[in-house]
C-alpha cells in the first residue's frame, strides 16, 4: 500500500492552522499539505507528541470493540492497515503479533462472544479459541475461553509523529513547537491566532488540541456540547524476571457500560511488559500524579454537572479504580486474573498518560469520534482510542471537512 501518495496539488494555495502537534495533528497537516494547503502547526509545548500520543501503550487495534457501522469501527479497521503499512514503509518500528482477550469466569463469556460477532461483522481477522490453544499462545494465561485476534499490531506512535515531523518539515510546512494559542479571531474571511510570538493569520482552522480541546474551541468563540474530563491511566511493568509471564498482548473482556477496555498486558517493542492501565480521574488535564493538581482543571471538572451525573452512575467503579491506584497489591491482583502467576512483588510504576475523555452534560461519555465546525473551522473535541491507530484515516477525514468548512 502506497500511503504516502496524496492528491494531486491545487492550483490555489489556501492557508490552514492546525492547534496540536500529537498524530491526529501532524497526520492532519500531512493531508491538508498532500492536498494543496499551506500549513502552519502550533503545538503549546516544547515537542512533538508529548501527551496523549506518547503516553500509550503502542497498540494498534483491530477493530473489535467497536459497533459496527461506527466511526470508530470504520477507522479501526482501516487504520489499522494503513498505520501498520505506514511503520513498514518508513522504518518505524511495528510488530504484528496479534493479541488475546481471556474470559477468567462465566459471566464473561457473552461479552466474548460479543465481541467475536462485532469483529466478524467488521472484518477483523480473530477467533474463538479453547484454554488449550490459548495456552500455546500465552502459556501462563488462566482463561476458560479467549478471542485472538490476529490483525491486533504494536507501533512506535512516537517514531510515527518523527516521520511526519521530517515529512513536512521538507515539504515546507511552518512548524511551531512551544506555541500556545492565547486567542482566536475572524477577521473577516481570515481567522487570527493569536500566540506568544505573534498573530499566525490563516484562511481555515483545526483544533487538534486534545485535553485543552474544549478550551480552544471557546476561544474560538463556539460553545462545545462537551466538557473535557481527564482520567489518569497508571501503568506498572514487570520486572525483568517476570517478563516471560507474558509473550505479546493479554486484554481482559471489557465492561460494556465503560469506554475503558480494562487493565492489560503489553510486551512493548522494546521488550518490557507493561501492564494497566486503569481509570482515575486526573486533578489536571496534564495531572500525571496524584501531586500533580491543576486549581483550575479541578474547580472546572467539579462545576461540571456531567461528572458528578457520571460518578452517581459508576460509584462502585470509582472507589476500585482509585484503591487499585493506590495499591500495588490490588492492582497486581486484577493482572493476576489473567496471568495468575503474578504477584505484588513482581511489578514496578512504569508512568502514566492522561486521556482527555468528553462528557455530556447529562453524564454520558462521549464513546465516539466528535468534531464541530463553524466557518473555516473544524474542531475535534473527542479523539478516544483507537485514534492512534486510526490516525491517517482520520486526517483523510478531517481534511475533506476542513476544505468544505
Amino acid at each position: 500500500m502506497n500511503t504516502s501518495a496524496g492528491p494531486p496539488l491545487l492550483t490555489s494555495r489556501p492557508h490552514t492552522v492546525v492547534i496540536g502537534g500529537g498524530i491526529i495533528g501532524l497526520a492532519v497537516a500531512r493531508e491538508l499539505l498532500a492536498r494543496g494547503s499551506r500549513v502552519t502547526v502550533c503545538e503549546k509545548e516544547d515537542r512533538w507528541a508529548a501527551h496523549q500520543t506518547g503516553r500509550n501503550s503502542q497498540v494498534a487495534h483491530a477493530g473489535v470493540y467497536y459497533p459496527p457501522g461506527s466511526a470508530k469501527a470504520r477507522m479501526a479497521v482501516a487504520g489499522n492497515r494503513s498505520i501498520v503499512a505506514f511503520a513498514r514503509e518508513h522504518g518505524v518500528a511495528v510488530k504484528q503479533g496479534g493479541k488475546l482477550i481471556a474470559a477468567t469466569s462465566g459471566r464473561e463469556l457473552p461479552g466474548l462472544r460479543k465481541l467475536a460477532a462485532r469483529a466478524e461483522a467488521n472484518g477483523v481477522r480473530a477467533r474463538l479459541i479453547g484454554p488449550q490453544e490459548a495456552g500455546e499462545i500465552e502459556p501462563h494465561v488462566a482463561c476458560l475461553q479467549a478471542l485472538y485476534v490476529e490483525s491486533t499490531a504494536s507501533v512506535d506512535f512516537p517514531g510515527v509523529c518523527a516521520h511526519l515531523v521530517r515529512e513536512l518539515t521538507e515539504a515546507g510546512a511552518d512548524l511551531r513547537p512551544g506555541t500556545r494559542a492565547l486567542a482566536i479571531r475572524r477577521r473577516g474571511s481570515a481567522i487570527e491566532v493569536a500566540t506568544p510570538s505573534g498573530v499566525v493569520r490563516a484562511d481555515r482552522l483545526v483544533n487538534c488540541a486534545g485535553l485543552h480541546a474544549d478550551r480552544v474551541a471557546r476561544l474560538a468563540g463556539l460553545r462545545p456540547p462537551v466538557q473535557i474530563v481527564p482520567f489518569r491511566g497508571e501503568y506498572h511493568q514487570l520486572r525483568p524476571s517476570a517478563r516471560h509471564l507474558v509473550r505479546g498482548l493479554v486484554y481482559p473482556v471489557p465492561d460494556p457500560a465503560l469506554p475503558f477496555l480494562g487493565v492489560h498486558l503489553t510486551r512493548m517493542l522494546d521488550g518490557t511488559v507493561h501492564a494497566g492501565p486503569n481509570a482515575v480521574l486526573a486533578l489536571g488535564r496534564e495531572g500525571y500524579r496524584w501531586r500533580d493538581v491543576s486549581v483550575r482543571d479541578f474547580t472546572a471538572a467539579a462545576r461540571y454537572p456531567g461528572l458528578w451525573r457520571l460518578a452517581r452512575r459508576h460509584p462502585r467503579t470509582a472507589v476500585a479504580e482509585v484503591a487499585r491506584s493506590l495499591s500495588r497489591r490490588r492492582f497486581a491482583a486484577s493482572l493476576a486474573r489473567l496471568v495468575p502467576a503474578i504477584e505484588a512483588g513482581d511489578i514496578v510504576p512504569a508512568g502514566s498518560g492522561v486521556r482527555a475523555q468528553a462528557l455530556r452534560p447529562d453524564g454520558t461519555l462521549v464513546d465516539d469520534f466528535l468534531h464541530i465546525r463553524d466557518r473555516g473551522q473544524v474542531h475535534v473535541l473527542n479523539a478516544p482510542s483507537p485514534a492512534a491507530t486510526a490516525a491517517l484515516e482520520i486526517a483523510r477525514h478531517l481534511a475533506r471537512q476542513v476544505l468544505d468548512a
